[in-house]
């Protein structure tokens, strides 16, 4: 994989943050960074997927689908009291 130096600005206090972890993880600090980018950005696609998801199921049923699911509970009715 091709790497690519970059020059980032961060609080003092987050990069001391990070240098300590870094050193917890037994990691550089440009792996530590390059791991929560990672992560941010798995976060963020599955974020995405959810609410396409919750976008898809959050629309009602339409009438042509409602009739389908009134056929099927009253076939399942039939079968289930011997009907068939």
């Amino acid at each position: 994989m091709e790497s690519i130096k970059t020059a980032i600005s961060i609080d003092k206090s987050l990069f001391a943050q990070a240098n300590a972890l870094a050193r917890r993880l037994k990691v550089s600090r440009s792996r530590l960074f390059v791991m929560a980018l990672e992560d941010f950005i798995r976060q963020q696609e599955n974020r995405k997927l959810l609410e396409e998801v919750n976008e898809v199921y959050a629309d009602e049923p339409g009438e042509t689908e409602r009739a389908l699911l009134r056929k099927m509970r009253n076939s399942t009715g039939r079968l289930i009291e011997g009907q068939w």
